[in-house]
Parts: C-alpha cells; sequence; structure tokens
C-alpha cells in the first residue's frame, strides 16, 4: 500500500468530485492502482471528465489522440506526474 503525497491527494480530490464517487474518499484511492479496466474502473467517459476538471484546475490539456495521455491516465500517481511536469 503506497501513500499519496500531496499533490497525488489533490488530484485524487479532483476526480472524487469530478466523478461524483459518492462511496469512495480521496484517499481511498492507491496511487499505483490502475485507473481502468480491473482498478478502479473507471471508462473513457470519465476520463472525458477527469480531462475537462484537470483543464480547469489546472490549465493542462489532455488529448485523447495523444500517446502520453493514454499513458498519463495508467494511474494517479502518472496522471498527477504528467500534470505537473505540463502546467
Amino acid at each position: 500500500m503506497s501513500t499519496q503525497t500531496e499533490s497525488e491527494f489533490k488530484m485524487a480530490q479532483l476526480m472524487v468530485e469530478a466523478l461524483n464517487l459518492e462511496d469512495m474518499e480521496a484517499e481511498e484511492i492507491e496511487p499505483e492502482e490502475q485507473l481502468f479496466g480491473d482498478g478502479l474502473g473507471l471508462d473513457s467517459i470519465d476520463a472525458l471528465e477527469i480531462s475537462l476538471a484537470i483543464s480547469k484546475e489546472y490549465g493542462v490539456q489532455l488529448k485523447a489522440e495523444d500517446e502520453s495521455t493514454r499513458e498519463a491516465f495508467a494511474t494517479l500517481r502518472s496522471l498527477t506526474a504528467y500534470v505537473e511536469s505540463n502546467r
């Protein structure tokens, strides 16, 4: 079990709010857990909602056709790192 950094916690909060995850708290999202598939079970609509929230909050554009975006959405940790490096 990995501990969230402060930045990861803020990203997890953004995800919980953007997706209205009423049955989940931000601190429950494991930094290295897969966001899609067997992990949190997110789908492409969730990715769009998260992308819009990130754009609004951080001013970072995530483009669906960009391979680095697909890699960024692997885990909470990779998404947080991507946003921090592209701010």
